[in-house]
């Protein structure tokens, strides 16, 4: 679970909790639509991919992760690294 939560944060450009508690290993299959979340990853015109076709009668991600794995994503408040930088200065020259 942890690397598809890795994956759907990349995707989505934006954290990702894992709720699941789901802790083995498992492999799976999702089936979904290439729309504007997945552009630029490899299957779906991005770096060693091409854009695969598409099919109306595919899911968005959001949709394939509920009706195909039983995963729901849902916006919520929750705890992110963050680096704050307090002060900056121009580098003197050597």
């Amino acid at each position: 679970m942890a690397d598809l939560i890795r994956e759907l944060a990349l995707i989505l450009d934006r954290p990702v909790l894992d709720k699941t508690n789901f802790t083995d290993e498992f492999d799976l299959n999702l089936t979904l639509a290439p729309d504007g979340a997945l552009m630029g990853l490899p299957g779906f015109g991005g770096p060693g991919g091409t854009k695969p076709p598409t099919d109306p009668n595919l899911s968005n991600i959001f949709a394939a992760l509920e009706k195909q794995l039983g995963l729901e994503l849902v916006p919520t408040k929750g705890p992110v690294e963050v680096l704050v930088i307090d002060h900056a200065e121009k580098p003197t020259e050597n």
